[in-house]
């Protein structure tokens, strides 16, 4: 759980964010990584459904990093995010790069 804060770790951890905050990629942009550091990258598509207003836009906020809405407005069509993070599989030696692409 710790490996992302430690010394083999944080230039995964440092290639996602910016001003230590995490930093928003486009729909064809991705973290820059030194060729040394370079990770294979396994990609996700997450849809969130369900009922307005149970808080699924608040929830990709608060997992992309940035501020939660404080007041509810209803999402109209899909809005798309994308994520990345770093993490290295217990009993893998080789880090890997998820990249999340949320629908909400």
């Amino acid at each position: 759980p710790g490996w992302l804060l430690s010394p083999a770790g944080r230039p995964y951890l440092d290639s996602i964010l910016h001003k230590n905050q995490r930093r928003a990629f486009g729909l064809l942009e991705r973290p820059a990584l030194p060729p040394a550091l370079a990770v294979p990258t396994v990609t996700y598509k997450l849809f969130l459904a369900g009922k307005s207003g149970v808080g699924k836009t608040a929830l990709v906020a608060w997992l992309g990093g940035t501020p939660v809405p404080p007041a509810h407005h209803e999402t109209l069509g899909i809005e798309a995010t994308t994520l990345f993070w770093p993490a290295k599989p217990r009993g893998s030696a080789r880090p890997v790069l998820f990249q999340l692409h949320l629908w909400d």
